[in-house]
């Protein structure tokens, strides 16, 4: 099932967590932090402008995007842990 967000949004899947420490040391999953990138799947139309036109968004998908940590809502989608954002919580795009 693909997921459209709408207007200045995207939908984000997150990068894994690293399992292991820079020591070798496994991490349990409730001791990993939840990674702040992620891979753009899909974005909106674009932010909606006061004379009614659309700008285009800065992303495309397949892109690689760099998030605030705690931004967005977390969605479950075919049993698949997916994030909506604004297009303002982005921080960067890696290329």
């Amino acid at each position: 099932m693909k997921v459209v967000p709408l207007g200045d949004k995207l939908v984000v899947k997150r990068l894994e967590s690293a399992e292991r420490t820079a020591g070798g040391i496994l991490l349990p999953d409730a001791a990993r932090d939840k990674p702040q990138q992620g891979r753009v799947l899909s974005v909106g139309d674009g932010r909606l402008l006061p004379d009614g036109t659309r700008a285009a968004l800065e992303f495309n998908e397949g892109d690689r995007v760099v998030f605030s940590n705690y931004s967005g809502a977390e969605v479950t989608i075919d049993d698949e842990k997916l994030l909506i954002l604004n297009s303002d919580d982005v921080l960067a795009i890696v290329r």
